[in-house]
């Protein structure tokens, strides 16, 4: 069997497992969200934290809930590693420097889980298990429950109520994602992933020397961090490892779970808002532009240019051989088009245009389908501006779901999408500009910038991924992409928040025959070339300066 043929049944493969999966997942994230009855579990969490489930929150209320839940989830981490010294099963590990315990709990709080650090060289059992899995399952509640609060937006009247963000955030971790990633570690034990609390050992002598491992709670730490979208691997080498990704089988089971979420919560927003077709046509633009990708990385990955390429069957550099191009193009895609960062092989070594795809994933805002709600509220803001552009086309106060989008829904859809550019390109400048953190670059000219891009992209998008090629482990590069990570994640919740509160406000407006068809194809046409020219206007220059130039040149 061909290498390229072999990539087409497996990804044949993962969309049939996508499509079986959708149906019966979203429509069970909507009850779940929609339910007024509370598990006894939930009610013991409840009592423990003080609050009161059944309590409706406005906007800044809720936004309140959420940065206090990832303040205080921040700090906590941080003692964690700074106490690691001090802590049963630290394996003899040290504390984590200030810099470094700063930027890794600003990354799994904000569902970035960039790692500038090796896992299995640096963190114990318990800050792998109590502080690094925990957020693993918490971050990802908290994106869905503020995706959840904005279909809650598009689907109420008259009220600028919400729910509630302790309920969602506990019902999102009890009743979604544990059971999910039960499932799934056992699985992935099944397949030949490791689960268990052993400590460092010799597994033999090689070229005169020994090579030691430590074991962990590998297995249960993957599930969810493909299942919630997070990405940061026991191991420094991810789900390249053998230990976390045994087998093909396996690489594609975790493709699936990385995507599984995101996609069901298409059908979830239609359902939630009374119409399935809504959803389905947010699924269709999420599903072209990633099949897009998709096809365009095996492409770029796939094309022989010389002898090297012939022999090995495309540009097998940085790849495992255990899932060739195909596998890892897939992966490649998937997790810089949702806000996972767990990689397969090293973007760092992709062709100079394979590297630019992955960039461009997330600069798109990762939103096809993107993270674990992150993904959603992503795209609806882009819904959003799209019915706003065809309003402007026609002279017609644009609509969506029967919310008209005036002035001020304009502002905060404005906002949302400008401040995770600002990020990228000003952090970019200035790591650019001053001499020291162009210490960090193993790469000059066109790859080197790349690497600088791609860092502030994954940490601002909080995507998680490297490029391989930085050393990202100084003072600057640890405090900068922390920064990033956080107003990266935040900041944009800020807007999307406030956007649900003035949708909930609203009166719904009837539909006339000049109403925007926004379940047609035309209208899915019109919100991925919005998405493309957004991005592209905004991130071209940046991208011609690093991977088309580097792709060009080749």
């Amino acid at each position: 069997m061909s290498p390229v043929l072999a990539g087409v049944l497996q990804l044949i493969a993962l969309i049939a497992a996508l499509a079986l999966a959708y149906i019966p997942l979203g429509d069970y994230m909507a009850k779940v969200y929609s339910s007024d009855k509370h598990w006894r579990v939930e009610k013991w969490i409840y009592k423990g934290i003080g609050a009161n489930p059944n309590t409706e929150m406005r906007w800044p209320a809720y936004l309140r809930g959420v940065l206090a839940f990832s303040a205080v989830s921040v700090l906590f981490l941080y003692l964690l590693q700074r106490l690691q010294g001090h802590l049963p099963g630290s394996l003899g590990f040290s504390a984590i420097d200030p810099d470094q315990a700063f930027n890794t709990a600003a990354s799994f709080v904000s569902n970035t889980n960039w790692q500038s650090y090796y896992g299995e060289q640096a963190m114990g059992h318990v800050v792998q298990t109590a502080g690094l899995a925990v957020q693993n399952f918490v971050s990802a509640a908290v994106g869905i429950a503020v995706a959840v609060a904005l279909v809650r937006g598009f689907a109420r009247s008259r009220t600028g109520e919400l729910g509630n963000f302790w309920s969602d955030l506990v019902r999102g971790t009890i009743r979604i994602l544990i059971p999910l990633s039960v499932v799934g570690a056992i699985i992935l034990v099944a397949c030949g992933a490791i689960q268990n609390f052993a400590g460092i050992h010799e597994v033999g002598q090689f070229m005169g020397g020994s090579q030691q491992w430590n074991g962990g709670a590998v297995a249960s730490q993957e599930a969810i961090k493909e299942l919630g979208t997070n990405g940061g691997g026991y191991f420094n080498a991810n789900s390249a490892h053998p230990f976390e990704n045994p087998t093909p089988f396996t690489n594609l089971f975790e493709i699936f779970l990385l995507l599984v979420i995101p996609f069901a919560l298409t059908r979830t927003f239609g359902r939630m808002v009374g119409s399935l077709k809504q959803g389905y046509a947010i699924l269709a633009t999420m599903a072209t532009i990633w099949l897009g990708f998709v096809a365009l990385m095996m492409w770029t990955e796939f094309a022989h240019h010389g002898p090297a390429f012939q022999i090995a069957g495309g540009a097998m550099e940085g790849k495992e051989q255990r899932f060739g191009v195909g596998a890892s193009s897939i992966f490649a895609v998937s997790t810089t088009l949702t806000s996972t960062g767990a990689v397969d092989s090293f973007h760092s070594s992709f062709t100079g245009l394979g590297g630019g795809i992955t960039i461009l994933g997330m600069q798109l805002g990762e939103i096809a389908p993107g993270g674990t709600g992150s993904g959603l509220y992503g795209m609806l803001i882009m819904a959003v501006i799209a019915v706003f552009i065809a309003g402007l086309m026609v002279g017609r106060t644009p609509e969506y779901l029967g919310k008209k989008i005036g002035t001020r829904e304009m502002k905060f859809a404005a906002c949302y999408i400008l401040v995770t550019p600002a990020l990228v390109l000003v952090f970019t400048a200035a790591a650019m500009a001053l001499s020291t953190p162009g210490h960090s670059m193993t790469n000059s000219g066109a790859h080197g910038f790349s690497e600088i891009l791609y860092a502030y992209s994954s940490g601002a998008n909080n995507n998680g991924s490297a490029f391989a090629g930085l050393n990202a482990d100084t003072q600057w590069f640890n405090s900068t992409i922390g920064l990033a990570m956080l107003l990266g994640r935040f900041l944009p919740m800020v807007f999307v928040l406030a956007l649900a509160g003035s949708l909930a406000e609203q009166r719904p407006v009837p539909e006339t025959a000049g109403t925007l068809r926004t379940h047609k194809p035309l209208f899915v046409g019109l919100l991925v070339g919005a998405i493309l020219i957004i991005t592209g206007l905004t991130y071209f220059p940046a991208l011609a300066l690093g991977p088309l130039a580097e792709g060009l040149a080749s």
